[in-house]
């Protein structure tokens, strides 16, 4: 992801661009500062602004809460018990009447991972007023999070940064993770959870080990200002943590399929809410009829309706959190009841409109059924209360486990709640409930691999297209003809000299009847006369008698390979290259490893994606070329040959999804 020099670093902007741009762009040049360095600056640039950003997105909640729950509540409330109904409602007004006059909110990390990609442009307006009317839904009550808020906002930055400076596709997705991880590392004070959301959730497989400083400094920042702006104390103190017995662990385990379930139920209800505010639900198609602007009235009645009975699934829900891992008096059926209002509440205010994260509803998800949890196995166990942990171990295990299953990202729930805790003696049973709810939840509900990891908890990404194409593609798309090929009985001289010669880094090794026996590298070859002139010069300390013109191809040669087949697709091809940092794989035949069909290329595989993308991005136009041609009489060009025959060239060339030919990409 690092450009290999300065101009790769940073591309002139085009003319159409703002002077403030060209101005910007052109300094940088000027300046030629190397590539780790422009991109370290960049993530001290987009730590501290999302820094200050999460503050002031915290601020706004909090005056918000305080103006509604207090000062106008103070006003209505003599009024009756219901008009904390209100409150919602009318902050589902204030969202909706937003969202009609801006159609369309900031975007989603879905829509910043396509700007990254060069498939759009950030708008600062947009991404702003969904920040603002995030404020205005969780201060009014929405049973939603404000963590992913903060990590959009983070990717807002770093993607309007990128594109700002006109980096090219691999810089600005890295820019965005950095963002990701500043934006979750400020919300929860938590820098290292947030580093490994980015690697493991948003750059997925895509990173490099030189995207970690990168991710790393962003998200230390972040929450070093957080720190400054909102305190340095985490979001609820946890109780210290107390392993009462090893034997306790088979309870964790079974916690953390409670947890799976739980997680299931969690991600497919917000499915449905969404269905259902869309009019997709059978019987239910007059929803979609709905104004937008009143779907968030109806979803923040609903809230305030069940929160008369239930005021604690109002809002973020972190103070109602912290009791429970106090061991404040919630009996076992209102927890249970707090676990079920809160998770169709949570899917009802994203559902309907309300904006919000959904982290926090699963940590108090995962709170609620931890905490019912440890009090169910301390009545049902013929045991002594004091010979296992007390409901808050349960309820801390819970969060985790909760969170890591609804996200599918189990390094960042492990780390978070460490991180929270600080405190080692917890991560023995958190990774044993937090395993086994990920492995259930993952068997139980899979999500396909073009779907991403953090799509069930509204933080919908879109994978990288190139990385699609390696599932779709067959090697033989990528695989080329043109190798070299050197019989075994040659020495050790003339292959090095065959291969300079013909610029080749690799070449196959092939006996009399041209099948195949190994692949030598320029390494190979240098390494065997490097060892040779020093035996020679130090005497003979390993035994090389023989000289480089007098060794044999096939003695050095590495015989142990690893193959590709020309109909499997590129993805596993892939897979198995990277599995020992190769740089190319032979394709044979799949029933005589022995004969060679081609040879497969990391840059090719490369030059094949993006071939294929294009190919498909064309493919309308041709098709709308071969339709137009079919309405063209032939009487009417009768003296434009060349263009008559460039137009039937044109309907009858190849599909674009046709296989190649044998002839090399």
């Amino acid at each position: 992801m690092i450009a290999s020099s300065p101009s790769d670093a940073l591309t002139t902007a085009p003319a159409a661009f703002k002077p403030s741009t060209l101005f910007l762009s052109s300094t940088f040049n000027r300046l030629q500062p190397s590539p780790e360095t422009v991109v370290l600056l960049l993530a001290l640039v987009i730590g501290c602004g999302t820094g200050c950003a999460v503050v002031l997105f915290h601020y706004l909640i909090q005056q918000i809460q305080s103006l509604m729950l207090e000062d106008v509540m103070g006003v209505i409330a003599p009024l009756g018990f219901w008009t904390l109904a209100c409150i919602p409602v009318l902050g589902g007004f204030m969202v909706g009447i937003m969202r009609w006059f801006l159609k369309d909110f900031g975007p989603s990390l879905s829509a910043l991972i396509a700007a990254a990609q060069g498939l759009g442009n950030v708008s600062p307006l947009r991404a702003s007023a969904k920040a603002v009317a995030a404020s205005v839904s969780l201060g009014t009550g929405a049973s939603l999070g404000p963590e992913g808020p903060s990590v959009e906002i983070g990717a807002n930055i770093g993607v309007l940064i990128g594109q700002t400076l006109q980096m090219s596709k691999e810089r600005q997705r890295l820019l965005l993770g950095a963002g990701a991880a500043a934006g979750l590392a400020a919300g929860f004070n938590a820098p290292i959870a947030g580093v490994f959301f980015a690697l493991e959730v948003v750059l997925g497989t895509t990173f490099a080990t030189s995207a970690v400083s990168v991710v790393l400094l962003s998200a230390v920042v972040a929450a070093l200002i957080a720190q400054i702006g909102l305190g340095g104390q985490p979001p609820f103190m946890l109780p210290s943590y107390e392993v009462r017995s090893p034997l306790e662990l088979p309870l964790y385990l079974g916690l953390g399929l409670f947890a799976s379930l739980v997680s299931i139920a969690y991600t497919q209800s917000i499915q449905i809410a969404q269905r259902f505010f869309e009019g997709q639900v059978s019987g239910l198609h007059w929803m979609s009829r709905l104004p937008s602007v009143f779907r968030p009235v109806v979803g923040g009645l609903c809230v305030g309706i069940v929160a008369l009975q239930f005021p604690q699934i109002l809002g973020i829900g972190y103070e109602t959190i912290e009791a429970m891992l106090r061991d404040a008096h919630f009996s076992l059926l209102l927890l249970l009841s707090l676990l079920i209002a809160k998770l169709v509440m949570t899917a009802v205010s994203l559902g309907s409109g309300l904006v919000g994260g959904l982290f926090a509803p699963a940590m108090f998800l995962g709170a609620s059924l931890g905490a019912a949890y440890g009090k169910a196995m301390a009545i049902v166990l013929p045991i002594s209360p004091g010979d296992i942990a007390a409901p808050p171990a349960y309820a801390m295990v819970g969060m985790a486990a909760v969170l890591a299953a609804s996200a599918r990202a189990p390094l960042t729930a492990i780390l978070l709640l460490f991180e929270l805790t600080r405190d080692y003696r917890i991560i023995l049973p958190l990774m044993a409930a937090v395993s086994l709810s990920v492995w259930l939840a993952d068997r139980l509900s899979p999500i396909a691999h073009n779907t991403t990891a953090v799509q069930s908890t509204g933080l919908t990404l879109q994978p990288d297209q190139d990385s699609e194409m390696l599932h779709v593609l067959p090697v033989l798309q990528a695989m080329h003809q043109d190798f070299l090929a050197l019989p075994g009985a040659w020495s050790v001289l003339q292959a090095g000299l065959a291969m300079t010669q013909h610029q080749s880094r690799s070449a196959l090794v092939v006996n009399d009847a041209q099948q195949l026996i190994g692949i030598v590298t320029l390494q190979d070859i240098h390494r065997f006369i490097s060892r040779w002139e020093y035996s020679h010069t130090h005497g003979s300390i390993d035994g090389l008698s023989f000289s480089p013109s007098s060794q044999t191809l096939s003695a050095i040669c590495t015989t142990d390979l690893l193959y590709a087949y020309d109909d499997e697709p590129l993805d596993d091809a892939l897979m198995r290259m990277s599995a020992r940092g190769l740089r190319q794989l032979p394709v044979v035949d799949r029933n005589d490893h022995r004969r060679i069909v081609g040879i497969l290329e990391r840059e090719k595989i490369t030059l094949a994606c993006s071939l294929s993308l294009m190919q498909q991005s064309l493919q309308p136009y041709v098709e709308v070329a071969a339709e137009a041609s079919t309405l063209i009489a032939k009487p009417i060009m009768p003296e434009a040959p060349l263009a008559d025959s460039m137009l039937t060239d044109s309907v009858n060339s190849k599909p674009v999804n046709a296989p190649p030919s044998q002839a090399p990409v």
